[in-house]
């Protein structure tokens, strides 16, 4: 699939409209159209239950996602959203009196207060600081003491768009046997990410802003050994082993992550992430890779040379990923005159945080650059 065809695939583009807000939410492409329209069909006049089918493309969405983070699907389960999905391993995990939890202060909420929850049992989380916008690998670890038990971070950061160094960190967190918990839902579906080589413990992504899903439908990848010792703190019908015996009643959890999926999944949530999903594979994901940073880079250079001083002018590309944020005092005015020209970006903490996809391209970011220059 070439670019052109894949801008052919987002009717918001035709209507003029250039979107540079996919660290909030992506748009609708006509492959979701057609899926919720073909869902709706079904669900009023067609078989109604559907629910073979969707068991079918439940495990095919899996399978696709395993693919992008190099794991089987049996290490991946649906929840609902980033935070209760980190939720699970903050709620699961057993904890002693004095264990200790690294964050840092440029993270997003959703990765902040179920580690905060903890403090009832003892538990110490340590918040180390960022140094103008951006957290190092190095900074985390030089945090560890002999009581820390995770490392919580995510991928990418929501505001300033640093890519953290997922395999030093990986490496050094297995090395002390510590666990590592990454937030990866601002960078999976913008570049690329091997939970294997990154020894990743325990992911959590929702799927509604750089996958091109819906509110409502998140995913975890758990490792084979966290597997058995997350504690499910809810337990469902769906997440024993032979849920159809109905009066059964035997609570032997599943052996994969599906011990982590109480009861009915969000089925819209996951046709329209299957639709999705399909996008990014045929494009390539190599591909995609490349253009979000071809972007994100071009992004950068033009606001330099605007004045505009980007966060990550002179960070290395391998910490680029695709949110480029710059902060000015005029950022709220700056927002609403791009909005009025159907330009969409994001002010965040007195930022203007602008998240462009694999299917933006230079000349949308030439468009915004000539507005740019009028508000400085």
């Amino acid at each position: 699939m070439t670019i052109n065809e894949t801008r052919e695939l987002f009717p918001h583009i035709k209507e003029g409209k250039i979107y540079f807000n996919h660290a909030s939410t992506g748009p609708f492409s006509t492959r979701v159209l057609s899926v919720l329209d073909k869902q709706i069909k079904e669900k009023t006049i067609g078989e109604i239950d559907g629910y073979e089918n969707f068991v079918t493309t439940t495990e095919e969405t899996k399978s696709l996602l395993g693919s992008m983070i190099n794991c089987v699907p049996d290490n991946i389960a649906f929840t609902d959203n980033t935070s209760n999905s980190i939720n699970i391993l903050a709620q699961g995990l057993t904890w002693n009196d004095g264990d200790e939890i690294i964050l840092n202060d440029l993270e997003f909420p959703a990765n902040v207060y179920p580690f905060l929850n903890l403090k009832d049992k003892g538990v110490n989380v340590k918040i180390v600081s960022s140094k103008d916008g951006i957290i190092e690998a190095e900074k985390l670890m030089e945090a560890v003491t002999e009581k820390t038990k995770l490392i919580s971070v995510s991928y990418v950061q929501f505001l300033t768009g640093y890519r953290i160094d997922l395999e030093k960190l990986g490496a050094f967190c297995e090395e002390k046997n510590i666990l590592l918990c990454v937030d990866a839902i601002q960078g999976l579906g913008a570049i690329k990410l091997d939970v294997q080589k990154c020894k990743i413990n325990f992911l959590a992504c929702g799927t509604q802003k750089w996958l091109l899903g819906i509110m409502g439908l998140s995913f975890i990848y758990v490792d084979d050994n966290l597997l058995q010792k997350i504690k499910p703190v809810y337990a469902g019908w769906l997440s024993v082993e032979n849920a159809w015996n109905l009066l059964d009643y035997n609570l032997t959890y599943r052996p994969n992550a599906e011990r982590f999926q109480p009861g009915t999944l969000n089925a819209f949530g996951i046709y329209i992430l299957n639709a999705s999903l399909n996008i990014f594979h045929e494009f390539g994901l190599n591909e995609v890779e490349k253009s979000v940073l071809s972007n994100s880079t071009y992004f950068i250079k033009i606001l330099a040379d605007l004045g505009f001083e980007p966060i990550l002018k002179d960070v290395n590309k391998d910490n680029i990923a695709g949110i480029v944020s710059f902060k000015h005092q005029k950022a709220n005015q700056i927002f609403k005159t791009l909005k009025d020209k159907d330009i969409h970006c994001a002010v965040r903490e007195g930022m203007v945080r602008f998240a462009p996809h694999f299917y933006n391209t230079k000349d949308d970011i030439d468009v915004v650059a000539d507005h740019l220059k009028n508000l400085k």
